[in-house]
């Protein structure tokens, strides 16, 4: 088996269409179909069940494809490597990101990674939760950041920062009237709320919000970025909910926005890692994550936790 095989494999399980397949991979038809008939025969099974109509993934196909993207993304962190030792770095922390998380905290624990141990290589991945939370356990990534704790057996998540839930108002919306905003006055309104696939941990934490309220949420649009909900809200098609640290990164001068009432609504982020004693270079990078001061409070066993809908208003 050889990596033509996994790159042909690839892009005819992606396009489900042997001529796609071909035009991407800049190769005639004919080679590529010698190329997946000697996968099968090596692997002795059936990858794609074709007739003249379609081209689909047996069963035995759609396993082999859960594994063979990990295949690539291994070579690639190999040749990083090298190229972080041929540029004079020490070592290198694989850090994934999902959720859309607390983007101040973030730039502020990369600086301080920069000033403090320059010779460790930080590189980032962003991912959705579901392949961040394989790839720690397959060895991809050293330490992944979500705003999920469920995350099943042989990780660990520690809750590291909080950031208020803060409505986002368009400017001269009827609800600037309130200084905080009952839930209730806000599901009177549609909204744009986060995409349950590329933002599962944040998706889940607005939905156990909403859940507070017995009124249905009517959901304007589902949306993948955060950018977009802001773009949203900016033209007055819906109501997004979204950290404070969010709303205000965005710079979105038509967007206003405004603490939900009750004080008690928060996004959590979380650290998540393979259990067990972390290596001397991550050691060292969570303990730079908990020094990081988050702008409206934080999450930490060891600390005080302050108001941080006291610290808006004030």
């Amino acid at each position: 088996m050889e990596l033509r095989h996994l790159r042909c494999f690839l892009a005819v399980a992606e396009e489900l269409h042997f001529a796609r397949a071909a035009e991407r991979l800049h190769i005639e038809q004919s080679p590529l179909s010698r190329a997946i008939k000697d996968l099968e025969d090596e692997l002795g099974t059936q990858l794609f069940s074709r007739t003249t109509r379609s081209t689909r993934l047996t069963r035995a196909g759609m396993l082999f494809l859960e594994h063979v993207p990990r295949v690539f993304a291994a070579i690639q962190q190999a040749r990083d490597s090298v190229k972080a030792a041929a540029n004079g770095f020490h070592g290198q922390l694989r850090v994934a990101l999902s959720d859309c998380i607390t983007p101040t905290c973030f730039s502020a624990l990369l600086a301080l990674c920069r000033q403090e141990e320059p010779e460790i290589e930080i590189r980032l991945s962003e991912v959705p939760l579901s392949q961040q939370v394989k790839g720690l356990h397959d060895d991809l990534y050293d330490v992944g950041f979500a705003q999920l704790d469920e995350v099943g057996d042989g990780l660990v998540a520690e809750a590291i920062w909080h950031d208020p839930l803060m409505v986002a108002v368009p400017a001269r919306h009827p609800l600037l009237a309130y200084k905080r905003v009952p839930l209730d006055e806000v599901l009177r309104y549609p909204l744009a709320l986060g995409d349950a696939h590329t933002c599962e941990g944040h998706a889940r934490q607005i939905e156990r919000a909403l859940r507070q309220s017995r009124m249905e949420p009517l959901i304007a649009e589902r949306v993948a970025s955060f950018d977009l909900m802001v773009t949203l809200v900016s033209a007055g098609f819906a109501l997004g909910l979204a950290g404070a640290s969010q709303i205000a990164a965005s710079r979105e001068p038509s967007v206003v926005a405004r603490p939900l009432a009750g004080g008690s609504h928060k996004l959590t982020t979380y650290l998540l890692r393979v259990g067990g004693e972390p290596s001397d270079a991550l050691a060292r990078f969570i303990e730079r994550v908990y020094a990081v001061e988050p702008p409206y409070g934080k999450t930490s066993a060891t600390r005080a936790k302050p108001d941080p809908l006291e610290e808006i208003e004030s």
